[in-house]
């Protein structure tokens, strides 16, 4: 890692900071096939340039952090693509390199420009035990593993992520507290590293396995290398009412990254509602309801684009 508490540095210097958006569906937007247990993960090995250009129109828009697209990467994901176990941990590190290149591209053209905003971050996905199932399990949880099951799961990655030097990692879209729990202690096995806990929730109180996430933000509380905490993947209208339960059970800044408003259909493998249809500003108007409701650290999930991350950022600078 390169800063101890990337985040409290940056917050120390800015009053929020902007996570991108949409990095699979924004692939499929521009014509990726993601019809694939792997998911963003299969352009990995068919188009990585696509996913370095998705990561460089986010930084471009906006975007102080950007994530890498290691979701839904795993090692029984590629073994059933024909890959040999040898070569995962060097996709993994490539999951990270390909942003830092995107970082790299986009500083250099800033610096012949104007002043840049600042170094982005990046920070590499650890995408809960469910997205590997790809079976919308990260929305309902309930895996039934044991404690030790799971870091076995989660361990290998976080190992092989690090090995690329992102700045933090994203455990993200997180079922229950139990598995946050988990990549919590797990961060201890790497001193050094740090990383944000975001959960996928249900309604304005409870995560998709049930827990109060008053309960998730006092729990993870006495972990110093959980960076920051707060929502992902779930539907905006309920962020504010979870920020404010977030907030009032935990010092650590707050992250909100919802996604556009829709639902997603794990058996037809679509997204349903109209949440795409309001377009970027109203995305970038709920986003102020974020802030005030806490949330430092704000961007957007699935089905949101580099354009909803460009308005977030201009009505949050407004």
């Amino acid at each position: 890692m390169n800063a101890p508490d990337p985040i409290s540095t940056g917050l120390s210097e800015r009053r929020f900071l902007i996570i991108d958006g949409a990095l699979a569906t924004e692939l499929e937007r521009r014509g990726a096939d993601l019809r694939d247990p792997l998911w963003s993960a299969k352009v990995l090995l068919e188009q990585p340039e696509l996913i370095r250009r998705v990561h460089l129109d986010y930084l471009i828009a906006g975007a102080d952090i950007v994530i890498t697209s290691s979701y839904q990467a795993h090692w029984a994901g590629f073994e059933r693509r024909g890959i040999p176990v040898h070569r995962v941990p060097g996709l993994l590190r490539q999951t990270v390199e390909l942003a830092q290149q995107a970082r790299e591209e986009f500083l250099a053209d800033r610096a012949t420009s104007e002043q840049p905003r600042g170094k982005p971050l990046i920070a590499a996905s650890v995408g809960p035990y469910g997205a590997a199932l790809a079976d919308g399990s990260e929305y309902r949880g309930g895996y039934g593993l044991s404690d030790t099951e799971l870091a076995a799961f989660h361990r290998p990655r976080i190992e092989a992520l690090l090995s690329a030097a992102p700045d933090l990692l994203a455990c993200e879209t997180l079922p229950s507290l139990r598995e946050a729990l988990v990549l919590a202690r797990l961060l201890g096995e790497f001193p050094g590293s740090g990383a944000w806990i975001s959960f996928s929730c249900r309604d304005g109180a409870l995560t998709c396995e049930g827990q109060d996430i008053a309960e998730c933000a006092r729990a993870l509380n006495d972990f110093p290398q959980v960076l920051a905490v707060g929502v992902n993947c779930t539907a905006p209208e309920h962020v504010p009412a979870l920020l404010e339960r977030l907030r009032a059970h935990t010092a650590k800044p707050l992250l909100a990254y919802p996604n556009s408003g829709e639902r997603y259909d794990a058996v037809s493998k679509r997204w349903l509602g109209a949440g795409r249809s309001s377009g970027s500003s109203h995305f970038a108007t709920q986003a102020r309801s974020w802030y005030a409701a806490g949330a430092r650290l704000i961007g957007g999930c699935c089905r949101t684009t580099p354009d909803d991350i460009r308005c977030v950022r201009e009505h949050l600078c407004a």
